[in-house]
């Protein structure tokens, strides 16, 4: 493999350290709506976890994840009962087959404007059966939870290869509209130099996220705040949204 190749293959190993399974408050909720659904498309499911956990749980229908990190599905891959699709939000597969479409980890806030969110919703709608339904959630723009993305609220963990590994992030644009932009760092004592990269995440209020699925379709059956289904309210640190296929 290249250096790139191998650099993004520790990445993804590392991801699932910084993400474990049954870790994280979302996991429960996610796992409820997949078993409850015949046929489930996961959007950004990185590395499967979702899906493959259904599968260990004793989900028996069609379960099928999509990502657009080549190295993200060859770990999900290791898992052959689910299909595994290359591509984005804009492209998902399927004309009226999936019973449910998720989205989970933010993932949704990695679309920048209005014309790929409209895309996507577009593709996202067009999977689902009428009356189908897509969950996911953005963080909840009145929370301001980056100003907690700094250095001091580093993470220390051990990477699958060994090494200790301190994880930061450091917001470099602040908010600016509804975007911030922020670098993920890690240092570690067996890393040659750190390793750093940069993203945008986009931060909708629930208002703009009800007229982005209305004009795609799709209508907001419920509305969370956080992950024990409490109401959104300003102090939410989510925005949990179940929308439903229209017709």
């Amino acid at each position: 493999m290249s250096e790139l190749t191998d650099r993004e293959a520790w990445l993804a190993a590392l991801y699932e350290v910084l993400n474990p399974w049954g870790g994280k408050p979302d996991d429960a909720f996610y796992l409820e709506w997949v078993m409850g659904a015949g046929s489930v498309l996961d959007v950004g499911c990185g590395t499967g976890t979702l899906l493959r956990h259904a599968r260990e749980a004793g989900h028996t229908g069609r379960l099928c994840g999509l990502d657009p990190a080549p190295v993200m599905l060859a770990r999900a891959r290791e898992r052959a009962d689910v299909a595994w699709v290359l591509g984005t939000a804009r492209s998902a597969p399927g004309d009226g087959e999936f019973e449910l479409a998720v989205m989970t980890g933010h993932a949704f806030q990695q679309l920048l404007t209005d014309e790929e969110v409209a895309a996507s919703l577009t593709a996202i709608r067009r999977a689902l059966t009428v009356g189908g339904r897509f969950v996911f959630e953005t963080r909840n723009p009145a929370h301001r939870s980056w100003e907690r993305w700094t250095p001091r609220h580093g993470t220390d963990v051990v990477a699958p290869t060994g090494e200790r590994v301190r994880v930061e992030h450091e917001v470099c644009v602040p908010f600016d509209g509804d975007t911030v932009t922020f670098t993920e760092t890690c240092r570690g004592p067996d890393l040659p130099q750190p390793l750093v990269s940069r993203a945008t995440l986009r931060f909708l209020t629930a208002d703009r996220l009800d007229v982005l699925l209305a004009a795609a379709g799709l209508a907001v059956e419920a509305r969370y705040g956080d992950w024990t289904r409490d109401p959104l309210t300003d102090d939410s640190p989510e925005i949990i949204t179940v929308a439903r296929r229209t017709g």
